[in-house]
């Protein structure tokens, strides 16, 4: 027998995370690529993510084709990843896009994206420079500036738009956590 689920957040009810969704509009357009196998995780925060941001759109898959995601072309695309090969945009630089493209998946998972879509890296990008660890303890990131899809997403957008409520959005992720560690306690 399966667990029925809840028709919006789509875990099941006994989990249901929407009372702690924070619902933001953003002068951004917010596309997430998503990896097939993150799209199975059932601790994924993409799915949250869109939930929370408006407008936003979920993507899952492993090859894009930029015409079909982006059909005015790449020239207001800003990518939320930390590329090394060259400078990140600055906030002023960052003002002349409207369109937010980030990549969801483990690090590994998100470098196969990288290297299957090979356009993503000609895109500028912008970098985070995280004041804090991530909340996020149910999943670990092999990077100690790691951050989840929703926590960098809320930060960046925070950053762009100069504007905190979009933190709050990240009381859904908090709820999620709070949820699996009553019903899967860390061991010690």
């Amino acid at each position: 027998m399966s667990r029925r689920l809840c028709a919006q957040c789509q875990r099941p009810l006994s989990v249901c995370v929407c009372s702690a969704i924070r619902r933001c509009s953003s002068k951004w357009s917010v596309t997430v690529l998503q990896d097939p196998t993150e799209a199975k995780h059932p601790l994924s925060t993409a799915p949250l993510l869109q939930l929370s941001v408006e407008p936003s759109r979920l993507m899952v898959g492993d090859v894009f084709h930029p015409q079909q995601l982006f059909p005015e072309g790449l020239d207001n695309v800003a990518l939320l990843y930390p590329l090394a090969d060259k400078p990140a945009l600055t906030h002023g630089q960052a003002q002349a896009r409207k369109q937010l493209l980030v990549l969801d998946g483990t690090w590994r998972k998100v470098r196969r994206l990288l290297h299957l879509n090979p356009w993503l890296l000609q895109l500028p990008y912008i970098a985070l420079a995280p004041e804090k660890t991530s909340d996020y303890r149910v999943r670990k990131s092999p990077r100690a500036d790691g951050l989840s899809t929703l926590e960098a997403t809320a930060q960046c957008l925070a950053w762009l738009e100069q504007d905190e409520r979009f933190l709050q959005i990240i009381s859904v992720q908090d709820e999620l956590v709070r949820l699996q560690e009553k019903y899967q306690p860390q061991r010690g």
